[in-house]
């Protein structure tokens, strides 16, 4: 989405939490000021626009590059979450419009001898998870452990690593993802692979 200055302007204003009164207080400049300059009945110089940016405070170059067409969207339902997951493995992907985000988490359900496969996973980044429900076997090079409610995983993805619920009853876990240079702008991020999107 293409936004001119005074949209621009009026997104991050309200990203903020402010009226067009406080910031017009932050910047220095009068309320009329941020009304015409939202509205578009003004087109502000540079340094003008400077000043207001002053004021929340943000540079010129973020202004114009901070990409706002995802920032609106901050809160997700269940149903809003793909399920990214593989095989019986139901992992719902936590922002997937957010294509610049810097890391992927999800909510994964693993149900009684689901595993994430018999080769062990490797990839540049880092990966991490907490167990909410149930239990999980995380194996991680030649080390195993089967982590119970409230146990936690943090794992160098370099390292060889496997997860899987060797139980009878499922098990609900939080992951977080995060490869080197973070996610691809074209790739969903889970704690399997990285899988990209039609």
């Amino acid at each position: 989405m293409s936004l001119d200055v005074g949209q621009r302007l009026q997104l991050i204003r309200k990203i903020n939490g402010w009226s067009q009164r406080e910031l017009a207080r932050r910047a220095g400049v009068t309320n009329s000021a941020i009304s015409q300059m939202e509205q578009g009945r003004i087109s502000p110089s540079v340094a003008s626009l400077k000043k207001v940016l002053d004021g929340i405070p943000m540079g010129l170059g973020d202004f114009f590059s901070l990409d706002l067409s995802a920032a609106a969207n901050a809160f997700y339902r269940s149903n809003q979450m793909p399920n990214v997951g593989e095989g019986s493995i139901t992992a719902k992907l936590l922002a997937a419009d957010k294509t610049n985000r810097s890391m992927s988490v999800t909510w994964e359900f693993y149900p009684p001898e689901a595993d994430t496969g018999d080769a062990l996973m490797n990839k540049a980044g880092e990966c991490a998870g907490i167990i909410f429900d149930g239990e999980l076997e995380v194996t991680v090079g030649a080390q195993t452990l089967s982590l119970r409610q409230g146990d936690g995983y943090y794992i160098d993805a370099m390292q060889p690593h496997r997860i899987r619920n060797s139980g009878t009853m499922g098990c609900i876990a939080i992951s977080v993802v995060m490869e080197t240079g973070g996610v691809a702008s074209d790739g969903v991020q889970t704690g399997f692979e990285t899988k990209f999107s039609d």
